[in-house]
């Protein structure tokens, strides 16, 4: 059970991830004819791998335990390093089709983890109410 918690943990911390990525993603949008503007991004693999140590466990007393107690930190939204302007002539680099295609993959990533999350509290519901 308390594995499934872990899975469950990880799967809201994606969650909180993609909501945050959405913002941003829209913000890049909202800008694409704001001169100078530089896009931004979130990387969730920096955020996985922070938090992938907290749920380590270990298999004997003598293991150091890596992690354990850790709460995940606020996401950093980074600004895009590629300066490149995509034809805009206000020397931003938001590439519009880029910035439609991350938002169709995180909205498809968002409704992936709250469907996942969704049927691990069905099937505990049904658990609890005697069901299988």
């Amino acid at each position: 059970m308390a594995g499934k918690m872990a899975n469950i943990e990880m799967l809201e911390r994606f969650l909180d991830y993609c909501a945050v990525k959405n913002r941003v993603i829209t913000k890049n949008i909202a800008n694409t004819t704001t001169e100078n503007y530089q896009s931004e991004d979130v990387s969730f693999n920096d955020i996985l791998n922070k938090n992938m140590n907290s749920f380590i466990k270990t298999t004997n007393q003598k293991h150091m335990a890596i992690g354990m107690g850790q709460t995940s930190g606020p996401m950093v939204v980074k600004t895009s390093g590629d300066t490149n302007s995509y034809g805009n002539n206000l020397g931003n680099n938001v590439d519009i089709e880029k910035e439609m295609a991350e938002l169709a993959r995180n909205t498809l990533n968002y409704k992936f983890a709250t469907k996942k999350i969704s049927n691990y509290y069905k099937t505990l519901q049904g658990v609890i109410k005697g069901g299988s």
